[in-house]
């Protein structure tokens, strides 16, 4: 039984180095998280995260069928791991924004720039997720802040329909407006991927109302973020043969289109 203790930054970043190491998959691996880790604030009160990874004794398969599975697993795992990274960095920017608080409450200056500030913490996360590429062009419109990211690791910054992309913009969010003197919008984008997925929501949204015409019923989309039901909404508004309107509850809120039923 081959097994394997391993410490890193984060719980996730640990698997991924025992994994590497032991060259196998998630699913090829039981894992035992011996100690959580914890980022600290200003370096202080860190905590290495450790795990203990040991190799399932599975038949194998057929060469070519387990270099596909192997291929597609590891696919899954890293985009896995990079929204679990954002998700632990999300739960933790309350307790970090507090303690810059804190800081500044004893008369430290330590935001003379906002918008410096957000981009050395994007900076920051990037490189927690393995990113030491990352570029990042700023543009203010009033109360209207844009941040164009640039990284060969371009798809790893947007994540799974956007979902990466949409934690980093509510942390940067966060963090911009903690120390700003008036309220600021944030905006965060990847090589324009907003533009993108936003002309792919209105062609789906015409699509998705020709097919509830021709089947004579409603059809539902997946749970979507609110800014993209909007897209949606937006783009089915003129048409009088259809009605759109969501159901559910957040985070799993979702859009409907319904044909009109003439009397």
């Amino acid at each position: 039984m081959k097994q394997l203790t391993q410490i890193g930054a984060t719980t996730q970043e640990a698997i991924s180095l025992a994994l590497q190491k032991l060259g196998k998959t998630r699913e090829q691996v039981d894992v035992e998280v011996l100690q959580e880790g914890k980022r600290g604030f200003l370096g202080f009160g860190a905590r290495s995260a450790e795990v203990r990874v040991t190799v399932k004794e599975v038949q194998v398969r057929p060469t070519i069928e387990a270099e596909k599975a192997e291929q597609q697993n590891t696919t899954q795992f890293v985009e896995s791991a990079v929204i679990d990274d954002v998700e632990t960095i999300s739960s933790q920017v309350s307790e970090q924004l507090s303690d810059i608080e804190a800081v500044q409450q004893e008369g430290e200056d330590t935001s003379m720039n906002p918008i410096e500030d957000a981009k050395s913490y994007l900076v920051n996360i990037a490189e927690q997720l393995d990113i030491h590429d990352l570029e990042i062009e700023t543009t203010r419109e009033g109360k209207y802040v844009l941040f164009q990211l640039k990284s060969e690791k371009a798809a790893l910054l947007i994540g799974k329909r956007g979902q990466t992309l949409n934690s980093l913009q509510q942390l940067t969010h966060l963090v911009l407006n903690k120390s700003a003197k008036q309220f600021l919008m944030v905006k965060l984008d990847v090589e324009n991927y907003r533009e993108r997925r936003q002309e792919a929501l209105e062609l789906l949204a015409d699509r998705m109302a020709d097919k509830a015409l021709r089947l004579n019923q409603r059809v539902t989309f997946e749970p979507m973020q609110s800014y993209e039901r909007k897209v949606i909404h937006n783009q089915l508004a003129n048409r009088l043969d259809i009605e759109t309107y969501s159901e559910g509850t957040e985070p799993n809120r979702y859009l409907v289109i319904e044909p009109v039923k003439n009397d």
